[in-house]
C-alpha cells in the first residue's frame, strides 16, 4: 500500500485543510507536485503538517487581483472552490532555511467555509463528497483516448524542439500520463483550473489536447521555427 492508499474513504480525510493558494500551480490525485517554501507562513504550515497528519490542500487564488494579493502577507483573497489535498511524501532542509517537499494528492475538495484561524496560514473547511471517485485509483482510465494525446503531444515536442522519455511514457498508466502533462503544462492560472475541475479523467484529457491544439494553432511560422 502506498501512502496516498490508506485514504480509501472520504471519511477518512479531514474537515479542515490548511491551504497553499499558489497560482499556475495544480495538484491532482496520485500526481506529485515539488514545491520549495521559504514564506515564514508556509515553514510554519510545513511544520504543523509535519507533526500532523502530513495533508495540504493546493488551491488557486480566484483570479488576477486574487493572485497579486496572495503575495502580501496577511491578505486574504478570494480563492478558488476546488483545490486537491497532499500528504507531504519527501522533506528536505537547506542550509538557507528553505525547505523543499513533496505532495502527493489524495483527492480534490470543495471549500464550504473559513475558519477565523489563528495561524499565519490560511484554514479551509472541505467537503470531499463530489471527489470520491478520486480515491480509486485509475478509475474510468480505460475510457481515455490516449492516442490522440501521445500524437498532440509529439507534435507539441516537435514543434518546440523539445524531447521526452518515450519508454517512461509508453509504461505510464493513463491516469498518470495524463495528469502528469496537466501538472507541468505551461497554461495559465484559469487553463490550469478547468483542468483541475474536469469532471472525469477523459474530459481532463480532451480539455488538455484541446488547449494544446489551440496553442499550436497560435503558433506563427517563426515562433515555431527551432533556431
Amino acid at each position: 500500500m502506498t501512502l496516498t492508499e490508506q485514504y480509501s474513504d472520504t471519511a477518512d480525510l479531514p474537515g479542515v485543510l490548511p491551504v497553499f493558494p499558489l497560482a499556475g500551480a495544480i495538484l491532482l490525485p496520485r500526481g506529485q507536485l515539488p514545491l520549495n517554501i521559504f514564506e515564514d507562513r508556509y515553514l510554519k504550515m510545513v511544520d504543523d503538517a509535519i507533526r500532523g497528519d502530513r495533508i495540504i490542500g493546493m488551491v488557486q487564488p480566484d483570479g488576477d487581483e486574487a493572485i497579486a494579493a496572495s503575495q502580501i502577507e496577511g491578505k486574504k483573497p478570494p480563492l478558488c472552490a476546488i483545490g486537491c489535498a497532499g500528504r507531504i511524501t519527501s522533506f528536505a532542509e537547506t542550509g538557507d532555511g528553505r525547505i523543499v517537499i513533496t505532495l502527493t494528492g489524495i483527492a480534490r475538495f470543495r471549500i464550504t467555509g473559513e475558519l477565523p484561524a489563528m495561524t499565519p496560514y490560511r484554514q479551509c473547511e472541505v467537503s470531499w463528497d463530489e471527489f470520491a471517485d478520486d480515491l480509486t485509483a485509475g478509475h474510468d482510465q480505460d475510457k481515455v483516448s490516449r492516442e490522440r494525446l501521445l500524437e498532440i503531444l509529439k507534435e507539441y515536442l516537435d514543434t518546440h524542439g523539445l524531447q521526452a522519455d518515450w519508454r517512461a511514457i509508453r509504461l505510464s498508466s493513463n491516469e498518470t500520463l495524463v495528469n502528469s502533462l496537466c501538472t507541468i503544462s505551461p497554461y495559465g492560472p484559469r487553463e490550469k483550473q478547468a483542468l483541475l475541475e474536469a469532471k472525469t479523467l477523459e474530459d481532463r484529457n480532451q480539455m488538455l489536447i484541446a488547449l494544446t491544439e489551440k496553442a499550436l494553432r497560435e503558433l506563427t511560422p517563426g515562433d515555431a521555427t527551432v533556431q
